[in-house]
């Protein structure tokens, strides 16, 4: 899926959602009247208190803590997909045995807790490791199926994966490939376009087995493989916009929660990416 988390609009509303923002009311009813103010000199008595109230931030965001939960959310997705590589069935001489519902229901579990992050953001430590856990199995299910199929088929496109990861980040960090708004507004546009089609493929899908969209994804006409590699270029210019958002929210000083929300949208990008990755080297080796 793609990342509708790290936005300006969405971080902005998580920030601003409850994660342990400076208490301004708090601040506001606690301006004590100065001595003598309004009263006769001698006679004032300032109201009774334990001292200063202090206020808890629990830290701030920083790159390095987006960094650990964004691994311990990885950890929890390969744990799942080993369960559910074992777990998943055995495709037939052309690959297409049945898919078992509990992937199905992964998916559902991982598309509510992507809703439920977007609209409650301070929820992302709970609903991040339980969309790990979904959409590991499901992962884990996918990948048995197209190994089968095409064996070393997986380990390939983990490589590819990881050395998309590593030549984004150089390029961003080295500013060669700079996130600018254009840029942003672009690849977000395309990518909820993108999102709305594989939506209603996937819809097709289950109603009908097949057919469709479901047809020319698997294809392996030279526009099905153009159009794999559009959106696996997608998915890596994604990773840019992600890498943006959160060096300038560490950079802001926002929440320390906010960690697991950035962490969030990440992993969702590295799953979309390594999907493609798959699905665009599957119909190469065809």
């Amino acid at each position: 899926m793609a990342n509708p988390f790290l936005n300006d609009k969405s971080m902005k509303e998580a920030a601003d959602a409850g994660w342990g923002a400076p208490d301004q009311a708090a601040r506001s009813t606690n301006i004590w009247p100065a001595p003598g103010a309004g009263q006769n000199q001698g006679t004032y008595v300032p109201p009774i208190t334990d001292g200063p109230v202090s206020t808890w931030h629990g830290g701030v965001m920083t790159v390095s803590g987006t960094i650990t939960a964004t691994m311990l959310m990885l950890a929890i997705l390969v744990a799942t997909a080993t369960v559910g590589w074992f777990v998943g069935p055995q495709p037939d001489s052309e690959g297409t045995q049945g898919f078992p519902m509990l992937a199905i229901f992964g998916i559902l579990v991982g598309v509510g807790c992507a809703i439920g992050v977007h609209f409650r953001p301070m929820l992302a430590k709970v609903l991040g490791p339980i969309y790990a856990l979904a959409y590991g199995f499901l992962i884990g299910v996918i990948s048995h199926s197209y190994e089968a199929y095409q064996h070393g088929i997986v380990l390939q496109a983990v490589g590819a994966t990881l050395g998309v990861f590593a030549v984004v980040l150089v390029l961003y960090r080295t500013r060669i490939l700079k996130v600018t708004d254009r840029f942003k507004r672009i690849v977000i546009t395309a990518t909820l376009g993108l999102m709305l089609f594989y939506l209603v493929s996937f819809v097709m899908f289950l109603f009908t087995g097949g057919g469709g969209g479901s047809n020319f994804l698997n294809s392996t006409s030279l526009f099905s493989i153009g159009f794999s590699i559009f959106a696996a270029g997608l998915a890596s210019m994604m990773l840019a916009i992600d890498f943006d958002f959160i060096e300038k929210s560490a950079k802001a000083g926002l929440p320390k929660g906010m960690e697991w929300y950035a962490a969030f949208g990440l992993v969702t990008t590295l799953v979309w990416l390594y999907l493609e990755m798959l699905r665009l080297i599957s119909k190469l080796r065809r």
